[in-house]
């Protein structure tokens, strides 16, 4: 795959209006149809992915690139993140009752060197930050709230 003519176009233009004198001058002893075409060559991999480029170009430094630079700074682009919608969710009642067994496996454990030990620390330290108003994620709300047998309605 290529990169489109005019994404292309339109990069030559920002490249131009940002650093000025500086890019257009960098070129001015070669055809710029062959400067373009090794450009068009270097950024090819991402003709499906523009949004690198468009992430590059709202990502500049200071100082003129070549193309072999711009393609590394397209290679730094954050990788877009999987929307949660993506992937199927587990009801309430059965996280919740998930929840509860680990909470339950870990209570029943048995260990004679440690009978006094208090295996709700965890979900206690949670709810005293909640209630101190410190913001949590809702998978820890909702941990805690089922480890200590804090019921909600749905």
């Amino acid at each position: 795959m290529s990169l489109p003519d005019k994404v292309l176009e339109r990069l030559f233009k920002r490249l131009s209006a940002t650093y000025g004198s500086e890019f257009i001058n960098k070129w001015d002893k070669l055809p710029i149809s062959d400067v373009k075409t090794a450009w068009a060559h270097e950024l090819a991999a991402f003709a499906d992915n523009l949004t690198v480029i468009g992430w590059a170009l709202e990502n500049l430094p200071e100082r003129c690139l070549n193309a072999i630079e711009f393609k590394k700074l397209c290679r730094q682009a954050p990788k877009p993140l999987i929307a949660l919608e993506d992937y199927s969710k587990a009801s309430a009642v059965i996280v919740d009752a998930e929840i509860a067994e680990m909470v339950k496996a870990v209570v029943n454990q048995t260990d004679t060197n440690d009978s006094k030990r208090d295996y709700k620390a965890w979900a206690k330290k949670l709810k005293a930050r909640h209630d101190a108003c410190e913001k949590l994620e809702i998978f820890q709300i909702r941990s805690y709230k089922v480890a200590l047998g804090i019921t909600e309605k749905y």
